[in-house]
Protein backbone atom coordinates (compact mmCIF):
# COMPACT_ATOMS: atom_id res chain seq x y z
CA UNK A 1 0.00 0.00 0.00
CA UNK A 2 1.69 3.32 -1.19
CA UNK A 3 0.67 6.39 -0.08
CA UNK A 4 0.72 10.06 -0.82
CA UNK A 5 -0.32 13.21 0.82
CA UNK A 6 -1.50 16.55 -0.81
CA UNK A 7 -1.54 19.71 1.53
CA UNK A 8 -3.99 22.12 0.24
CA UNK A 9 -3.73 25.99 1.30
CA UNK A 10 -2.27 29.16 -0.68
CA UNK A 11 -0.81 30.06 2.77
CA UNK A 12 1.31 26.86 2.73
CA UNK A 13 3.22 28.36 -0.47
CA UNK A 14 3.23 32.13 0.77
CA UNK A 15 5.29 30.61 4.00
CA UNK A 16 2.56 32.25 6.35
CA UNK A 17 1.93 28.69 7.85
CA UNK A 18 4.24 25.88 8.65
CA UNK A 19 2.83 22.65 6.95
CA UNK A 20 3.33 20.28 10.61
CA UNK A 21 0.30 18.48 9.37
CA UNK A 22 2.00 16.67 6.60
CA UNK A 23 5.08 16.12 8.87
CA UNK A 24 3.12 13.72 11.26
CA UNK A 25 0.69 12.09 9.15
CA UNK A 26 4.14 10.90 7.37
CA UNK A 27 5.12 9.87 11.23
CA UNK A 28 1.64 8.09 11.45
CA UNK A 29 2.30 6.18 7.87
CA UNK A 30 5.65 5.09 8.82
CA UNK A 31 4.36 3.71 12.43
CA UNK A 32 1.50 1.96 10.87
CA UNK A 33 3.79 0.61 8.09
CA UNK A 34 2.59 2.29 5.19
CA UNK A 35 4.58 3.05 2.58
CA UNK A 36 4.58 6.66 2.47
CA UNK A 37 6.31 8.18 -1.46
CA UNK A 38 5.89 11.45 -1.52
CA UNK A 39 4.33 14.85 0.24
CA UNK A 40 3.08 17.77 -2.30
CA UNK A 41 1.47 21.54 -1.35
CA UNK A 42 -0.96 23.10 -3.74
CA UNK A 43 -2.58 26.83 -3.64
CA UNK A 44 -6.51 27.01 -3.43
CA UNK A 45 -6.61 26.89 -7.33
CA UNK A 46 -9.26 23.89 -8.55
CA UNK A 47 -6.94 23.08 -11.62
CA UNK A 48 -4.34 22.92 -10.00
CA UNK A 49 -5.25 20.42 -6.92
CA UNK A 50 -6.92 17.99 -9.72
CA UNK A 51 -3.73 17.98 -11.38
CA UNK A 52 -2.06 17.53 -7.84
CA UNK A 53 -4.14 14.39 -6.70
CA UNK A 54 -4.35 12.79 -10.37
CA UNK A 55 -0.91 12.93 -10.24
CA UNK A 56 -0.26 11.31 -6.78
CA UNK A 57 -2.77 8.66 -7.91
CA UNK A 58 -0.75 7.68 -11.24
CA UNK A 59 2.38 7.03 -8.67
CA UNK A 60 0.74 5.44 -5.54
CA UNK A 61 -2.67 4.03 -4.17
CA UNK A 62 -4.06 5.95 -1.87
CA UNK A 63 -3.99 9.75 -1.55
CA UNK A 64 -4.81 11.58 2.04
CA UNK A 65 -5.95 15.23 0.73
CA UNK A 66 -5.68 17.97 3.94
CA UNK A 67 -6.97 21.26 3.93
CA UNK A 68 -9.82 22.95 1.80
CA UNK A 69 -12.94 21.69 3.26
CA UNK A 70 -14.53 24.60 5.18
CA UNK A 71 -17.14 26.96 4.32
CA UNK A 72 -15.67 29.92 2.71
CA UNK A 73 -15.07 30.16 -1.41
CA UNK A 74 -11.50 29.53 -0.92
CA UNK A 75 -12.27 26.07 0.19
CA UNK A 76 -12.61 23.90 -2.79
CA UNK A 77 -11.33 20.34 -1.65
CA UNK A 78 -14.32 18.69 -2.27
CA UNK A 79 -15.22 19.96 -6.02
CA UNK A 80 -11.78 19.25 -6.67
CA UNK A 81 -12.08 15.31 -5.61
CA UNK A 82 -15.43 15.50 -7.32
CA UNK A 83 -14.11 16.26 -10.62
CA UNK A 84 -11.37 13.60 -10.03
CA UNK A 85 -13.40 10.88 -9.65
CA UNK A 86 -15.85 12.05 -12.36
CA UNK A 87 -19.07 12.49 -10.17
CA UNK A 88 -20.84 15.19 -8.63
CA UNK A 89 -21.41 16.66 -5.54
CA UNK A 90 -24.41 15.60 -3.84
CA UNK A 91 -25.92 17.48 -0.80
CA UNK A 92 -26.12 15.39 2.12
CA UNK A 93 -29.14 16.75 4.98
CA UNK A 94 -27.95 14.63 7.63
CA UNK A 95 -24.64 16.38 7.77
CA UNK A 96 -26.24 19.80 7.77
CA UNK A 97 -28.19 19.09 10.30
CA UNK A 98 -25.18 17.81 12.09
CA UNK A 99 -23.21 21.46 11.52
CA UNK A 100 -26.41 23.23 12.67
CA UNK A 101 -26.33 21.42 15.80
CA UNK A 102 -22.70 22.27 16.44
CA UNK A 103 -23.17 25.60 16.29
CA UNK A 104 -26.74 25.60 18.08
CA UNK A 105 -24.68 23.88 21.10
CA UNK A 106 -22.37 27.06 21.10
CA UNK A 107 -25.03 29.42 21.17
CA UNK A 108 -24.21 31.04 17.78
CA UNK A 109 -25.90 31.68 14.68
CA UNK A 110 -24.75 28.98 11.69
CA UNK A 111 -23.72 31.25 8.82
CA UNK A 112 -25.38 29.70 5.61
CA UNK A 113 -21.82 29.27 3.79
CA UNK A 114 -21.07 26.32 6.54
CA UNK A 115 -23.92 24.52 4.68
CA UNK A 116 -21.28 23.67 1.63
CA UNK A 117 -19.88 21.53 3.92
CA UNK A 118 -22.63 19.24 3.91
CA UNK A 119 -22.48 19.00 0.17
CA UNK A 120 -20.19 15.43 -0.33
CA UNK A 121 -19.07 13.51 -3.69
CA UNK A 122 -21.36 10.85 -5.27
CA UNK A 123 -19.95 7.64 -3.78
CA UNK A 124 -17.91 9.13 -1.05
CA UNK A 125 -18.13 7.28 2.92
CA UNK A 126 -18.54 10.47 4.98
CA UNK A 127 -15.68 10.41 8.49
CA UNK A 128 -18.17 11.78 10.93
CA UNK A 129 -17.10 15.35 12.36
CA UNK A 130 -16.49 15.26 15.94
CA UNK A 131 -14.33 18.43 17.08
CA UNK A 132 -15.23 20.67 14.04
CA UNK A 133 -17.94 21.45 11.27
CA UNK A 134 -16.14 19.59 8.36
CA UNK A 135 -16.59 15.94 7.84
CA UNK A 136 -13.76 13.99 6.52
CA UNK A 137 -14.43 12.04 3.28
CA UNK A 138 -12.97 8.62 1.91
CA UNK A 139 -13.61 8.93 -1.67
CA UNK A 140 -13.32 5.51 -4.14
CA UNK A 141 -11.60 6.34 -7.36
CA UNK A 142 -11.33 2.36 -8.98
CA UNK A 143 -8.94 0.20 -7.12
CA UNK A 144 -7.41 3.48 -5.36
CA UNK A 145 -8.69 5.50 -2.69
CA UNK A 146 -8.65 9.67 -1.89
CA UNK A 147 -8.84 10.42 1.92
CA UNK A 148 -10.12 14.15 2.52
CA UNK A 149 -9.67 15.50 6.34
CA UNK A 150 -9.46 18.96 7.61
CA UNK A 151 -6.48 21.24 7.81
CA UNK A 152 -6.88 21.97 11.22
CA UNK A 153 -4.72 20.26 13.15
CA UNK A 154 -6.17 18.63 15.83
CA UNK A 155 -9.38 17.69 13.50
CA UNK A 156 -7.20 16.32 11.16
CA UNK A 157 -5.32 14.00 13.82
CA UNK A 158 -8.70 12.77 15.13
CA UNK A 159 -9.72 11.52 11.64
CA UNK A 160 -6.19 10.43 10.55
CA UNK A 161 -6.24 7.91 13.79
CA UNK A 162 -10.17 6.99 14.10
CA UNK A 163 -10.18 6.34 10.24
CA UNK A 164 -7.85 6.84 7.87
CA UNK A 165 -4.99 4.83 9.36
CA UNK A 166 -7.31 1.50 10.16
CA UNK A 167 -8.72 1.67 6.43
CA UNK A 168 -5.45 2.58 4.93
CA UNK A 169 -3.80 -0.76 7.17
CA UNK A 170 -7.26 -2.86 5.87
CA UNK A 171 -7.12 -2.26 2.30
CA UNK A 172 -3.15 -2.64 2.66
CA UNK A 173 -4.06 -6.41 3.98
CA UNK A 174 -1.24 -6.60 6.60
CA UNK A 175 -1.63 -8.49 9.52
CA UNK A 176 1.18 -7.02 11.50
CA UNK A 177 1.26 -4.49 14.06
CA UNK A 178 3.94 -1.45 14.23
CA UNK A 179 4.92 -0.23 17.71
CA UNK A 180 7.47 2.45 18.32
CA UNK A 181 9.71 3.80 21.11
CA UNK A 182 11.66 7.05 21.28
CA UNK A 183 14.46 6.94 23.73
CA UNK A 184 15.16 10.51 24.67
CA UNK A 185 19.18 11.57 25.32
CA UNK A 186 21.26 14.43 25.91
CA UNK A 187 24.34 15.28 25.54
CA UNK A 188 26.13 13.91 22.26
CA UNK A 189 24.87 15.32 18.54
CA UNK A 190 23.21 13.73 15.93
CA UNK A 191 26.18 12.73 14.47
CA UNK A 192 27.73 11.23 17.18
CA UNK A 193 24.76 9.20 18.56
CA UNK A 194 24.46 7.54 14.75
CA UNK A 195 28.50 6.82 15.35
CA UNK A 196 27.96 5.10 17.98
CA UNK A 197 24.87 3.00 16.54
CA UNK A 198 26.58 2.50 13.68
CA UNK A 199 27.13 -1.18 14.51
CA UNK A 200 23.19 -1.87 15.58
CA UNK A 201 22.51 -0.40 12.34
CA UNK A 202 24.08 -2.63 10.28
CA UNK A 203 22.89 -5.78 12.18
CA UNK A 204 19.46 -4.23 11.96
CA UNK A 205 19.66 -3.86 7.96
CA UNK A 206 19.19 -7.86 7.20
CA UNK A 207 16.05 -8.30 8.63
CA UNK A 208 14.94 -4.73 9.18
CA UNK A 209 13.18 -5.24 12.11
CA UNK A 210 13.23 -3.44 14.05
CA UNK A 211 14.41 0.06 12.77
CA UNK A 212 16.23 2.70 14.57
CA UNK A 213 16.11 6.57 13.24
CA UNK A 214 17.25 9.32 14.71
CA UNK A 215 15.07 12.54 15.15
CA UNK A 216 16.91 16.02 16.29
CA UNK A 217 14.87 17.99 18.75
CA UNK A 218 17.04 21.29 18.92
CA UNK A 219 17.49 22.30 22.57
CA UNK A 220 15.56 18.73 23.36
CA UNK A 221 18.23 16.80 22.44
CA UNK A 222 18.20 13.88 20.26
CA UNK A 223 15.51 11.35 19.68
CA UNK A 224 16.10 7.53 18.98
CA UNK A 225 13.22 5.99 17.49
CA UNK A 226 13.16 2.43 17.60
CA UNK A 227 9.93 0.61 15.20
CA UNK A 228 9.36 -2.87 15.49
CA UNK A 229 6.53 -4.79 13.30
CA UNK A 230 4.86 -8.54 14.32
CA UNK A 231 1.89 -10.32 14.18
CA UNK A 232 0.76 -9.14 17.91
CA UNK A 233 1.23 -5.93 20.27
CA UNK A 234 2.97 -8.26 22.69
CA UNK A 235 5.22 -9.82 19.80
CA UNK A 236 6.61 -5.93 18.71
CA UNK A 237 7.19 -4.85 22.49
CA UNK A 238 9.43 -7.83 23.34
CA UNK A 239 11.12 -7.17 20.08
CA UNK A 240 11.36 -3.23 21.48
CA UNK A 241 12.61 -3.98 24.74
CA UNK A 242 15.16 -6.12 23.42
CA UNK A 243 16.73 -3.62 21.36
CA UNK A 244 16.68 -0.77 23.76
CA UNK A 245 18.68 -2.81 25.87
CA UNK A 246 20.73 -2.52 23.17
CA UNK A 247 21.14 0.76 22.16
CA UNK A 248 21.18 1.26 25.86
CA UNK A 249 24.34 -0.83 26.69
CA UNK A 250 25.89 1.56 23.79
CA UNK A 251 24.76 5.40 24.72
CA UNK A 252 24.62 4.44 28.44
CA UNK A 253 23.36 7.51 30.65
CA UNK A 254 22.87 9.63 27.75
CA UNK A 255 19.74 8.44 27.41
CA UNK A 256 17.59 10.03 29.72
CA UNK A 257 14.08 8.36 29.40
CA UNK A 258 11.96 6.27 26.77
CA UNK A 259 8.80 8.42 27.98
CA UNK A 260 7.47 11.47 26.24
CA UNK A 261 8.72 13.03 29.45
CA UNK A 262 11.50 16.17 29.44
CA UNK A 263 14.39 16.33 31.48
CA UNK A 264 12.72 17.78 34.11
CA UNK A 265 9.98 15.26 34.60
CA UNK A 266 13.49 12.43 34.60
CA UNK A 267 15.11 14.51 37.36
CA UNK A 268 11.75 14.69 39.61
CA UNK A 269 11.62 11.14 39.23
CA UNK A 270 14.33 10.34 40.65
CA UNK A 271 14.28 13.12 43.58
CA UNK A 272 11.54 11.62 44.48
CA UNK A 273 12.68 7.67 44.56
CA UNK A 274 15.12 8.87 46.57
CA UNK A 275 12.98 11.22 48.91
CA UNK A 276 15.14 14.83 47.69
CA UNK A 277 14.09 17.74 47.23
CA UNK A 278 15.46 20.46 44.98
CA UNK A 279 16.12 24.87 45.08
CA UNK A 280 17.55 26.33 42.10
CA UNK A 281 19.73 29.75 42.01
CA UNK A 282 19.69 31.18 38.64
CA UNK A 283 21.62 34.11 36.91
CA UNK A 284 21.83 33.81 33.09
CA UNK A 285 18.84 31.52 32.84
CA UNK A 286 16.73 34.28 34.56
CA UNK A 287 14.17 32.18 36.36
CA UNK A 288 13.50 29.51 32.90
CA UNK A 289 15.08 27.00 34.89
CA UNK A 290 12.15 26.95 37.70
CA UNK A 291 10.18 27.61 35.22
CA UNK A 292 10.37 24.36 33.09
CA UNK A 293 10.42 22.70 36.97
CA UNK A 294 7.21 24.10 38.21
CA UNK A 295 5.31 22.62 35.18
CA UNK A 296 5.91 19.40 35.62
CA UNK A 297 3.03 17.98 37.11
CA UNK A 298 3.01 16.96 40.81
CA UNK A 299 6.56 19.00 41.27
CA UNK A 300 5.61 20.79 44.57
CA UNK A 301 6.77 17.13 45.97
CA UNK A 302 10.13 17.87 45.59
CA UNK A 303 10.85 21.06 44.16
CA UNK A 304 11.18 24.09 47.32
CA UNK A 305 11.24 26.85 44.95
CA UNK A 306 13.89 29.09 43.41
CA UNK A 307 15.74 32.50 43.12
CA UNK A 308 16.66 34.86 40.44
CA UNK A 309 19.40 36.62 41.48
CA UNK A 310 20.58 38.60 38.25
CA UNK A 311 23.13 41.63 39.25
CA UNK A 312 26.23 41.29 41.16
CA UNK A 313 24.99 42.69 44.58
CA UNK A 314 22.19 40.12 44.85
CA UNK A 315 24.39 37.77 44.47
CA UNK A 316 27.15 38.92 46.84
CA UNK A 317 24.22 40.17 49.25
CA UNK A 318 21.84 36.97 48.96
CA UNK A 319 23.77 34.58 48.18
CA UNK A 320 27.16 34.89 49.68
CA UNK A 321 28.77 34.68 46.33
CA UNK A 322 32.59 35.93 47.71
CA UNK A 323 33.23 39.57 45.65
CA UNK A 324 35.44 38.63 42.53
CA UNK A 325 34.04 37.32 39.02
CA UNK A 326 30.40 36.11 39.32
CA UNK A 327 31.00 33.98 35.85
CA UNK A 328 33.18 31.28 37.82
CA UNK A 329 32.74 27.90 39.95
CA UNK A 330 33.31 30.22 43.15
CA UNK A 331 30.41 32.21 41.91
CA UNK A 332 28.29 28.72 41.21
CA UNK A 333 29.10 26.94 44.10
CA UNK A 334 28.25 29.68 46.53
CA UNK A 335 24.94 30.16 44.74
CA UNK A 336 23.97 26.42 45.05
CA UNK A 337 25.48 25.94 48.67
CA UNK A 338 22.98 29.13 49.80
CA UNK A 339 19.85 28.48 47.97
CA UNK A 340 19.75 25.08 49.37
CA UNK A 341 20.40 26.56 53.09
CA UNK A 342 17.68 29.42 52.33
CA UNK A 343 15.41 27.41 50.83
CA UNK A 344 15.66 24.54 53.28
CA UNK A 345 16.43 21.50 50.54
CA UNK A 346 18.03 18.39 50.00
CA UNK A 347 20.45 19.64 46.92
CA UNK A 348 21.00 23.43 45.01
CA UNK A 349 21.48 23.95 41.55
CA UNK A 350 23.07 27.05 40.11
CA UNK A 351 23.49 28.46 37.12
CA UNK A 352 25.52 31.24 36.24
CA UNK A 353 27.31 31.95 32.74
CA UNK A 354 27.81 34.67 30.05
CA UNK A 355 24.72 34.63 27.32
CA UNK A 356 26.00 37.20 24.87
CA UNK A 357 27.00 38.90 23.07
CA UNK A 358 29.82 40.32 24.55
CA UNK A 359 32.23 38.48 27.09
CA UNK A 360 31.38 38.75 31.01
CA UNK A 361 34.49 38.17 33.83
CA UNK A 362 37.10 37.31 31.05
CA UNK A 363 35.16 34.44 29.71
CA UNK A 364 33.34 34.55 26.52
CA UNK A 365 29.77 34.17 25.66
CA UNK A 366 28.25 30.63 25.61
CA UNK A 367 29.91 29.64 29.01
CA UNK A 368 27.84 28.55 31.72
CA UNK A 369 29.08 27.25 35.51
CA UNK A 370 26.40 24.84 36.94
CA UNK A 371 27.09 24.41 40.77
CA UNK A 372 25.13 21.44 42.24
CA UNK A 373 25.46 21.00 46.37
CA UNK A 374 23.80 18.47 48.43
CA UNK A 375 23.87 17.49 52.27
CA UNK A 376 27.79 15.97 51.95
CA UNK A 377 29.31 17.57 48.95
CA UNK A 378 29.47 19.98 46.37
CA UNK A 379 30.51 20.94 42.53
CA UNK A 380 30.21 23.03 39.68
CA UNK A 381 30.65 22.28 35.70
CA UNK A 382 31.89 24.33 33.20
CA UNK A 383 30.43 23.91 29.87
CA UNK A 384 30.81 25.73 26.84
CA UNK A 385 27.08 26.20 25.17
CA UNK A 386 26.66 27.52 21.12
CA UNK A 387 24.41 29.78 19.51
CA UNK A 388 22.87 33.13 19.94
CA UNK A 389 21.97 34.80 23.52
CA UNK A 390 18.30 32.73 23.46
CA UNK A 391 20.04 29.47 22.72
CA UNK A 392 22.64 29.73 25.36
CA UNK A 393 19.97 30.36 27.51
CA UNK A 394 17.67 27.51 26.88
CA UNK A 395 20.44 25.02 26.43
CA UNK A 396 22.00 25.84 30.03
CA UNK A 397 18.63 24.83 31.38
CA UNK A 398 18.70 21.42 29.79
CA UNK A 399 22.77 21.04 30.45
CA UNK A 400 21.96 21.73 34.52
CA UNK A 401 19.23 19.34 34.56
CA UNK A 402 21.33 16.83 33.01
CA UNK A 403 24.55 17.29 35.13
CA UNK A 404 22.12 16.56 38.43
CA UNK A 405 20.15 13.72 36.85
CA UNK A 406 23.68 12.38 35.94
CA UNK A 407 24.49 13.12 40.01
CA UNK A 408 21.59 11.34 41.19
CA UNK A 409 22.32 8.58 39.13
CA UNK A 410 25.41 8.28 40.82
Amino acid sequence: MRCEIVAIGTELLLGQIIDTNSSWMGEQLAIAGIEHLRQAKVGDNLERIVVCINEALERADAVIVCGGLGPTQDDITREAIAQVMGVALVHQPQVAEVIRGLFASRGRVMPENNLRQADVPEGAILIEQRTGTAPGLICPVGDKVIYAVPGVPYEMKEMIERAVLPDLVRRSGAPQVFVSRVLRTWGESESRISELLDPRLVALEVGGNPTIAFLASGIEGIKVRLTARSATRAEADALLDAEEAEVRAVLGDHVFTNEDLPMEAEVGRLLVAQGLTLAVAESLTGGLLASRVVAVPGASRWFRGGIVSYAGDVKTDLLDVPEGPVVSEAAALAMAASVRRLMGADIGLSTTGVAGPVEQDGEPPGVVWIGIAGPDDRAAIRIQLPGDRERVRQMAVISAMDRLRRRLLG
